[in-house]
């Protein structure tokens, strides 16, 4: 059986949301990471590019492994096996150390995503079992820098950021913050008191604030162009490989 997907410009373009260049260059990382070694089994029967298109292409459509067999010519089975493969191999770079000298300015926050896990999930305020995933991004370049393992999604965004890692990853760099981040020692808005209003000094900074912070919230909406961050069906790592990789994607489509 022939498939349909190519790894070709027409293709690549119209189901990833990546330049051809920009694929390449994901596809030189996957092989560099050793995506191109044995599976353990029978050679593979699609070459690199196809298997590094057929993982992209699911986590832009989260169609199931059963509609992505027919588009590649092969089984529901190796298509589960090409992405339990190759998944953790387009995981995001780890953020860089800071410069001395070079001031940087980041932006956290989490975001909600439905998962069927339920060993990941709890039931949050949005009445569906979904996970809460912290993310990190550079105020000035919109790149995603970090991202936490999923936690479930009843746990406030404090108590997930405390436990997730990432404050060792923030170390010695500006993060700034929503108000649910309050006691975090993030930089977070003024917070207004009963019979005390705030000082115009401190409205304009909270407007600024909420600017700024604005583009984490742009940085979600690009990310979950990527539907499988809509809902995802994969069970255990499945979400956390899914948040990195689509990290990934989102850099590159960005930035190149």
């Amino acid at each position: 059986m022939r498939g349909v997907l190519r790894a070709e410009p027409l293709w690549v373009e119209t189901f990833t949301g990546l330049r051809m260049d920009r694929f390449e260059k994901l596809l030189r990382v996957v092989r560099e990471r050793g995506g191109n070694g044995p599976g353990g089994g029978r050679p593979w029967c699609l070459p690199l590019a196809e298997r590094v298109l057929l993982v992209a292409v699911y986590y832009r459509t989260n169609l199931t492994m059963r509609q992505l067999a027919p588009l590649f010519g092969i089984s529901p089975a190796t298509v589960c096996r090409v992405i339990k493969r190759l998944r953790p191999l387009l995981a995001l770079e780890p953020a860089p150390r800071p410069v001395a000298g070079v001031e940087r300015l980041w932006i956290v926050d989490g975001t909600l995503i439905p998962v069927r896990d339920r060993t990941v999930a709890a039931s949050s305020r949005d009445y569906r079992f979904s996970a809460n995933v912290q993310v990190i991004i550079d105020a000035e370049t919109r790149l995603v820098v970090a991202s936490a393992r999923p936690a479930p999604g009843n746990k406030a965004d404090a108590h997930v950021w405390r436990e997730s890692g990432l404050p060792a990853t923030a170390a010695g760099t500006t993060v700034i913050a929503d108000g649910a981040y309050l006691g975090t020692g993030l930089i977070v808005p003024h917070r207004r008191r009963a019979g005390r209003p705030l000082l115009r000094g401190q409205e304009e900074d909270n407007a600024e604030h909420r600017r700024v912070r604005a583009r984490v919230e742009h940085t979600f909406a690009r990310m979950k162009h990527w539907k499988i961050l809509r809902d995802c069906r994969q069970k255990g790592d499945g979400l956390h490989h899914a948040v990195q990789a689509v990290a990934t994607l989102h850099n590159l489509a960005l930035a190149g």
